[in-house]
């Protein structure tokens, strides 16, 4: 029996997105055109013409892009890492070759993104890896895909971002560097984010997000900027979003346009928030896992 139009769409899109599953969990390995074909069980010959035409970036910029993705990371929020094994690991043999290629590519010399990253350039830079991930391949969410729960309060620990989002990086760096020096490790205290603002509508300027560090220990007013706050409990519709987190909205968006409408359900008056359950680059890209929660009434 002749497969379907649409059966056959879907076995072609699982194949490729073994390759991109295959790159994320393996930037330290051999991810050449032959070894990634292989994975997607394509001929050599038309591989990188259909990884091309489907994620509109050659595959070899790409794996590029990724790694260096990865440390871009490594750099901005993981300052005990050397930048000669963030070189190593980007797949540079010297750090001063990756240091050409960062600067090329970013803008600002490693050492320097460590100290001071300039945002704007990064997200100009990384945006073919973001399109490229965007393409709509996976299986849309379904009502079962959204539970409703029931959660604690939380007492937190809380640093406001206001203002333009593509600067979020910097309020992160200082919230991390405050964690550290507080001792509260994400793998001890769970993280959070709250969305007081919604990105489609409201202005850059006005943008208001909260970074939370669950913890009921007393937050003293310094100058760090952190204060003590609280994530009620109650009832949420809770969303499960596995891979990359850079952005949340379209699974937002389904929950708000698609989920709410056809429940029945009210919102309560807590804003949409998030906890990050675990993140890149401590587990790769594709296996990053963000929770959702629409609170409810």
């Amino acid at each position: 029996m002749r497969k379907t139009a649409k059966t056959a769409l879907e076995q072609y899109h699982a194949r490729m997105q073994r390759v991109l599953d295959h790159i994320e969990r393996n930037l330290d390995e051999n991810l050449s055109l032959d070894v990634l074909s292989g994975i997607a069980a394509f001929s050599k010959h038309h591989f990188h013409r259909q990884f091309a035409a489907l994620f509109g970036v050659s595959v070899h910029r790409y794996v590029q892009l990724a790694r260096m993705k990865r440390a871009s990371y490594r750099l901005a929020y993981r300052d005990g890492d050397a930048i000669t094994d963030i070189a190593m690991d980007a797949g540079y043999e010297a750090p001063e070759s990756f240091a050409r290629a960062f600067r090329q590519r970013i803008g600002q010399l490693p050492s320097d993104f460590r100290k001071s990253p300039d945002w704007e350039p990064w997200l100009a830079a990384f945006g073919p890896l973001t399109r490229a991930r965007s393409v709509q391949m996976k299986t849309k969410y379904t009502a079962e895909d959204v539970t409703i729960v029931d959660t604690p309060a939380t007492p937190v620990a809380l640093m406001e971002h206001r203002g333009d989002p593509a600067r979020i990086g910097d309020t992160i760096q200082r919230f991390i560097a405050w964690r550290k020096a507080a001792g509260l490790s994400p793998r001890t205290s769970a993280t959070f984010n709250v969305f007081h603002t919604d990105p489609r509508t409201t202005p850059a300027d006005e943008t208001h997000i909260d970074l939370c560090a669950a913890t009921d220990r007393p937050i003293a007013a310094t100058e760090s900027g952190v204060e003590a706050g609280r994530i009620p409990g109650g009832r949420c519709a809770k969303l499960r979003v596995i891979g990359s987190s850079d952005d949340l909205e379209p699974a937002a968006s389904w929950l708000y346009r698609n989920w709410l409408p056809a429940s029945g359900e009210e919102p309560r008056d807590f804003p949409f928030y998030c906890q990050r359950v675990s993140f890149f680059p401590d587990v790769p890209e594709h296996e990053a896992i963000t929770d959702l929660f629409l609170p409810l009434s």
